[in-house]
């Protein structure tokens, strides 16, 4: 019978602790089976696996291993394991496996509780658990502070989970992603944005009808089109042609008051710092979309071109325009030229007309979205800013390089 036993160190986190055992065990040559470790507050858990040799007795191994911990100031714990329970844990390996992504501006207990027990409802073990996010300072009620747990799960989920999540999230005023863990989701290269209430906080052709005298016309028709209650390129005409007779000038002047969303300037500028493509795939126009590319860097944009004559805007659009279909063939099309696969890609919108090309990508996020969008999209942020985009892709706050 093999001996098998689990080694837990407990303690105050110091230089050494973790090369002192093992140099303890490699003394004996003990196999090691699995290890792991976290720190927390300064505080030290260490787990080691251990297979004493056929030909060695556990004894003097596990008094080495206790007369230095204790030495160290280390609490030293020895569990023998059974040979059939190793196996099944081995077994157990082939499960599938997911990553549980909380995001809330703080995080609190009854956060934690709610998604760790519908996990457990639906069979879920948690191997893992890590704060992506960085340090939060007591005392910090910003509306701006950002903070993101992570859970690795094995096991095979009903199709109710994300329901229950996606109502948890909405109650708790936080958001919940449920993601497959796999290659794909370590290995995103291209991030495609919709531009008007995603990237800014506006909608351009709703600030451009304020300016022409038929604001609240366009913004019922831009309502319309956004819950899906009306197709978005009869309302995208219909919006346009309220514009005809506005002075070219007011392009210029609307642009420079756009406000961009929280975040935006953070997620773009990492996302091109490691190594990212990035587009802007609109149903709004195109003057606005190349304003944003000249400032954020963006590499692509598409968009409507709005028609123009004698400086004048004549109430009419030129070429395809870009629709929720459009959008998507447009994502295929890019990721092609980039040689990617359309599991490595990212897309981000918030209306109706998006969910073509968030139903094709990789990673699909529904962003400040309506309830129609938010339900039918694979994953949802309402609660924090763009770049909470950075930890559904596994990015903590030490990574960024901006």
């Amino acid at each position: 019978m093999k001996e098998i036993i689990l080694i837990t160190i407990a303690g105050e986190d110091k230089p050494g602790v973790t090369s002192t055992i093992t140099r303890i065990l490699a003394k004996y040559k003990v196999t090691v089976l699995d290890i792991g470790q976290a720190v927390i507050h300064d505080n030290l858990s260490l787990g080691i696996l251990i297979e004493v040799p056929k030909e060695a007795e556990s004894s003097p191994v596990l008094s080495d291993v206790l007369f230095r911990m204790h030495e160290l100031g280390m609490n030293t714990k020895f569990d023998p394991v059974l040979e059939t329970d190793y196996q099944r844990w081995v077994e157990g390996q082939g499960k599938a496996r997911h990553i549980i992504t909380l995001l809330a501006r703080k995080v609190s207990a009854d956060h934690i509780s709610k998604v760790t027990h519908i996990a457990a409802e639906h069979g879920l073990n948690i191997d893992n658990i890590s704060r992506l996010s960085g340090r939060v300072h007591l005392g910090d009620d910003s509306d701006r502070t950002k903070s993101c747990v992570e859970f690795s799960v094995r096991g095979a989920p009903s199709d109710s989970l994300r329901e229950e999540f996606l109502k948890a999230a909405s109650e708790l005023d936080v958001d919940i992603a449920f993601q497959k863990d796999d290659i794909f989701r370590r290995n995103r290269r291209l991030v495609v944005f919709d531009m008007d209430s995603t990237l800014i906080e506006a909608e351009v052709i709703d600030e451009l009808a304020k300016e022409a005298g038929v604001g609240e016309q366009v913004a019922a028709i831009t309502e319309e089109a956004m819950q899906g209650k009306i197709d978005f390129t009869e309302s995208f005409r219909r919006r346009v042609g309220l514009l005809k007779g506005l002075d070219e000038s007011v392009l210029a002047k609307v642009a420079e008051r756009l406000p961009l969303t929280e975040g935006a300037e953070e997620l773009v500028a990492n996302l091109h710092g490691l190594g990212y493509r990035t587009a802007i795939l609109s149903g709004g126009f195109n003057y606005f979309g190349d304003y944003l590319k000249s400032k954020l860097g963006f590499d692509y944009v598409y968009a409507n071109e709005l028609e123009i004559e004698d400086g004048k805007v004549t109430g009419r659009v030129t070429g395809t325009v870009v629709d929720g279909k459009r959008k998507a063939q447009l994502l295929r099309e890019i990721a092609e030229r980039e040689g990617v696969r359309l599991e490595q890609t990212i897309a981000v919108g918030d209306g109706a007309n998006d969910l073509p090309m968030l139903s094709i990508a990789g990673l699909g996020i529904a962003f400040r979205a309506k309830p129609l969008v938010r339900k039918s999209a694979k994953q949802a942020i309402s609660t924090l800013g763009l770049d909470g985009i950075l930890y559904l892709i596994g990015f903590r706050d030490r990574d960024t390089v901006v």
